[in-house]
């Protein structure tokens, strides 16, 4: 199921993530697509301040991994620079370790994606506006969505 949301401002990104915290579970897999500036780290970074996370969250560009603790522990990945070979990397090893996964860059990845996981891409439509496509696959993130948007 897809679904689309126009936000207008930076605070409407954050709103949006810190919603979607709020429907977490664990084992949830958020992948984020599109350009460099158009609102995937803003987006974990609201999503880990609602989580309650007071590390200070930044892109994990050149460490490809950054693990955050709090109510649920937050794995988030920036895969970019791995140009799709994530051979040692062991990124499926988180998918099922009860915490949330966020990645950014995620369809450089796609083959190691789970089948069961929310996909958000990111679209410049304005200086600060955004067009932003959520496709849910699987019932937990189609309720999710339904709850949230």
């Amino acid at each position: 199921m897809e679904y689309k949301l126009i936000v207008k401002n930076e605070l409407e990104t954050i709103e949006f993530a810190q919603n979607m915290e709020s429907e977490k579970f664990p084992n949830m897999v958020i992948c984020l697509n599109g350009e460099l500036g158009s609102g995937k780290t803003v987006f974990t970074k609201a999503f880990a301040s609602a989580m309650e996370i007071k590390e200070n969250v930044t892109s994990p560009t050149f460490s490809i991994i950054k693990e955050y603790d709090g109510e649920l522990s937050l794995y988030h990945m920036d895969v970019y620079r791995l140009n799709g070979n994530c051979d040692g990397i062991g990124v499926e090893e988180y998918f099922d370790k009860g915490g949330i996964v966020i990645i950014e860059w995620a369809d450089t990845i796609k083959d190691l994606l789970p089948k069961e996981r929310i996909d958000i891409n990111f679209l410049v439509t304005g200086e600060d506006k955004r067009t932003i496509s959520i496709r849910a696959y699987g019932r937990k993130y189609e309720e999710l969505c339904e709850a949230i948007l």
